[in-house]
């Protein structure tokens, strides 16, 4: 595994994260966060296709990429009043989400890997 590649990489996600902050700052809709979370599975799936790694330290990474999304900005989901709701269900939600991303890793596989 290069370094400059996985710091590179970290770097792409720490500014994707970055930049769906600021997006987001005024709230967010499911199919916003939808989005992201698709945009960054794509950079990431992308990214870890170069590195020389196992596929499960790949997949792991990726996962880690999404939940870093997910605890920025998916409170943005929920109005102010809800956020008694959001703390009930965030830690369903987040594995729902991650759950959900595991599965798309091996469709955006295939879609990555043609360019």
């Amino acid at each position: 595994m290069t370094a400059d590649t996985v710091q590179s990489l970290s770097l792409r996600v720490a500014a994707f994260v970055d930049e769906a902050k600021r997006s987001s700052a005024d709230g967010i809709t499911v199919a916003e966060f939808s989005s992201l979370t698709l945009n960054l599975l794509r950079l990431t799936v992308a990214g870890c296709d170069a590195i020389p790694a196992d596929g499960g330290q790949k997949k792991m990474w990726v996962l880690e990429a999404v939940g870093l999304l997910f605890d920025a900005v998916a409170a943005r989901l929920f109005p102010a009043l809800a956020i008694p709701f959001w703390v009930l269900t965030r830690p369903a939600l987040r594995q729902l989400v991650l759950a959900a991303s595991a599965g798309a890793i091996e469709s955006l596989l295939p879609l990555v890997r043609t360019k």
